[in-house]
This record gives structure tokens, C-alpha cells and sequence, in this order.
């Protein structure tokens, strides 16, 4: 579906930065990385939390749906910062309309997603005839483009707020996509350095693994409640 391009000033080694940042306050020898990824090791096992927010993410997220990238929008947490692409500059009318999601449901059904296709063509030939046909400035003609419509931005949070979101979003009870596009951003980070690959299958993970039961009100079942 989408992809998620990691971006070059993205730390490559994380557990070996946290170390040095923490050995600068411990008095160590920071000039070493093998204490300082011993260091940063030890911060994480302790969950030393603030240390991690010196591990900066920077990534382009790209061919996920307005809709999901709103619910991204919602981890604040640690002073995270994104552009997406504009709706009143570029011209989502030309070489044949926008990119769009089809969700799974309507993708195995094949009359739903022929619907849903002739819908997503529909919008884009109104928005075309409102600017050509009309006069209408195309920032306003862009309020008729829908959530499934694919965008892309370029986010930039650090570790410790990554943490944080994959305890909501890797719940089966997130909403598919965003689970999808953690995934992804799961599988590249974890391409970028053996520390990367730790990190992300041993701190990244559900809540139910983190808290020991599910707290949901309508669990899937991989954990029990806590009062069982």
C-alpha cells in the first residue's frame, strides 16, 4: 500500500546515543561507544523514559490515507513535528485524480469496489470541472477530496513517543491501516542498524504485552482481562 522512507537524519544508532547523552550527566567516558551502548542499554532496562527523546526519527510517510494520517496526527507527545502535501497547491485533478486507499472489506467484494471506484472518479471529475469549468480556486474545490484519499507528509518525533504509540496502534483493536503503516515503519527501521532491530522487537509492542492483561473493553483474547 503505502511506504516509509527513513530519513537520513534519523539516529543510526540509537541504544549507542542514548549512552553517550546519558554519560555526559554521569560523568563517564563518553569517547567510547562500547560503554556507551552498554550505557544506553542499561537506560532502557531501567526505563530511564527521557533518555530516549534524544533518538530523532525523521521519515517520509507516503500512500496512506488522509484518514489514517489524521489519527497520526493525534501522538503529540514529545514535541513531534510534520508537513503533509498540500491540498491547495498541487493539482489532484491531473494524470488521471488522485491516489486513493480501497479498504480491505470492499476489496474482496467486487460490485463494492467497483462502487467505490466510480465514487472516488466522480469526486476527482467534479473537482476538475469546479476549476476549470467554474473558476473555482482550487483550495476550494479541494474540500470535496475524501479521507481515502492517499497524501504523504514528512514527520519528524523522536523514540520515546514511537514507544509510547505502538502500545495503542500494534493492538488488533487499532484500526487497520495505521496498524499496517506501523508495521511498516517497523520493518524500517529495523533495516537500518542492528540497534534499530532491537529496539523495535523488544520495546515496540501492544499494551496488553506491556501491561501483562488487556484493558479494552472488548478484548481480542490475546490477553486476559485483569480481573481474570
Amino acid at each position: 500500500m503505502g511506504t516509509v522512507t527513513i530519513l537520513e537524519e534519523t539516529s543510526k544508532y540509537p541504544i549507542t546515543l542514548i549512552g553517550k547523552r546519558a554519560g555526559v550527566c554521569w560523568g563517564s567516558d563518553v569517547t567510547d561507544n562500547e560503554k556507551n551502548y552498554k550505557r544506553g542499554m542499561d537506560c532502557i532496562k531501567s526505563n530511564h523514559g527521557r533518555t530516549l527523546e534524544y533518538v530523532n526519527v525523521e521519515m517520509v510517510i507516503d500512500g496512506y490515507s488522509a484518514r489514517c494520517l489524521r489519527e497520526w496526527y493525534t501522538h503529540i507527545g514529545g514535541m513531534p513535528s510534520r508537513l503533509q502535501a498540500s491540498t491547495r497547491y498541487i493539482d489532484y485533478t491531473k494524470n488521471g485524480g488522485f491516489d486513493y486507499v480501497i479498504p480491505p472489506s470492499i476489496e474482496r467484494n467486487a460490485e463494492a469496489k467497483e462502487k467505490y471506484i466510480a465514487l472516488m472518479k466522480s469526486i476527482n471529475d467534479n473537482c476538475a470541472a469546479f476549476e476549470k469549468e467554474y473558476d473555482i480556486p482550487r483550495e476550494d474545490s479541494a474540500m470535496c477530496l475524501p479521507l481515502g484519499m492517499a497524501t504523504k507528509i514528512v514527520d519528524k518525533r523522536n523514540l520515546r513517543n514511537l514507544i509510547d504509540m505502538s502500545h495503542q496502534r500494534m493492538c488488533t483493536r487499532a484500526y487497520w491501516e495505521y496498524r499496517q503503516l506501523f508495521n511498516d515503519i517497523c520493518n524500517s527501521l529495523s533495516e537500518m542498524s542492528d540497534e534499530w532491530k532491537w529496539i523495535v522487537d523488544n520495546l515496540f509492542k501492544p499494551k496488553c504485552e506491556v501491561l501483562g492483561y488487556c484493558p479494552e473493553k472488548k478484548s481480542c483474547g490475546r490477553k486476559g482481562k485483569l480481573n481474570e
